[in-house]
C-alpha cells in the first residue's frame, strides 16, 4: 500500500524511517484482548460520547513534553469517562515507549490501544494491548496486517484517510475503522475528512474519527456524521486531562 516515492511532510517521513529500522519480534505475542469496538458501543448505551483518550507525551504537531507519570495521565482519563485509551509506543517522536503501555494497561479496566506505526507483522510483538493500529496508507498488505493481528488477539483499528483506502481497509476485512482528518503527507487537519469518507462504510462497521476534534461541538460534529468513537489526543494532553475527557464525554 505505501508508495516509497509518495512524498510526505519530512516528519512523516523521519517517522517512517525510524519505524522500518525496528527490529523484527521473533517471538509471537499471544493476548486475550478486550474489545475496543465493545466499549465503544458500551459508553454509547450509557449515554456517553465513546471516547478514545490518547496519551501522548509529545508529538511532531504539538509544543512541549508532558513529564507525569503516563499512568497517572491514563487514570485521569478514565475518571474523566474514557471508554478507551489509545497510548503511543513511538519512542523518537513522540516520547512513548512500550513499558508505558505494559504499565498502563495493568492500572486501568478499559481497553488499551497500541498506537504506533506499525510496517509488518512482527513489530506487533512488541507488547501486549487490546488492539493495534494498522494505517493503511503505511503498510504493504493490509489484509496481512489484519489477520496478524487477528491471530495474536489485538482487535485491529485500521486507518484511512481517503474513499480508495477505505475501500483497501474493508476488503482487508475491517470492522473497525478509524479515519483520520489528518493528512499525514502534509500534516494539514480537515475535519470534513471524516465527512467526506465515513458515508463509504457499511453500517456494520464501527467508525472513529481521529485527529483535530478540539471541542464539544467538534465531538457533536463528528458524531453526527456518523462517528461510533472518537480518538482525542492533543485536545487532551494540552489541558488537564480529566476535565478534558469530561469536556468531550458528556459533549
Amino acid at each position: 500500500m505505501m508508495n516509497a516515492t509518495e512524498e510526505f511532510d519530512p516528519a512523516v517521513r523521519s517517522i517512517l524511517d525510524a519505524a522500518a529500522r525496528r527490529p523484527v519480534h521473533e517471538r509471537r505475542v499471544s493476548v486475550d484482548g478486550a474489545s475496543l469496538s465493545g466499549a465503544l458501543a458500551a459508553a454509547d448505551a450509557d449515554g456517553r460520547v465513546p471516547l478514545i483518550a490518547e496519551v501522548k507525551p509529545t508529538s511532531p504537531t504539538t509544543a512541549g513534553t508532558r513529564t507525569e507519570d503516563p499512568v497517572d495521565l491514563a487514570r485521569a482519563m478514565v475518571d474523566g469517562g474514557a471508554a478507551a485509551l489509545s497510548v503511543l509506543t513511538e519512542p523518537e517522536h513522540f516520547g512513548g515507549s512500550v513499558e508505558n503501555l505494559e504499565r498502563i494497561r495493568a492500572a486501568v479496566d478499559v481497553p488499551v490501544l497500541r498506537k504506533d506505526f506499525l510496517l509488518e507483522p512482527g513489530h506487533l510483538d512488541a507488547v501486549k494491548a487490546d488492539a493495534a493500529l494498522v494505517i493503511a496508507r503505511f503498510v504493504d498488505d493490509v489484509g496481512e496486517m489484519v489477520t496478524a493481528a487477528r491471530e495474536r488477539g489485538f482487535e485491529p483499528l485500521v486507518e484511512v484517510h481517503s474513499g480508495a483506502e477505505l475501500e483497501t481497509a474493508l476488503d482487508a476485512g475491517a470492522t473497525l475503522v478509524g479515519v483520520n482528518n489528518r493528512d499525514l503527507a502534509s500534516l494539514d487537519v480537515d475535519l470534513s475528512t471524516f465527512e467526506r469518507v465515513a458515508p463509504g462504510a457499511p453500517a456494520d462497521v464501527a467508525l472513529v474519527a481521529e485527529s483535530g476534534i478540539a471541542t464539544p461541538a467538534d465531538a457533536r460534529r463528528m458524531r453526527e456524521a456518523g462517528a461510533d468513537g472518537l480518538l482525542v489526543g492533543s485536545a487532551i494532553m494540552a489541558g488537564e486531562p480529566r476535565e478534558a475527557t469530561e469536556e468531550l464525554v458528556y459533549a
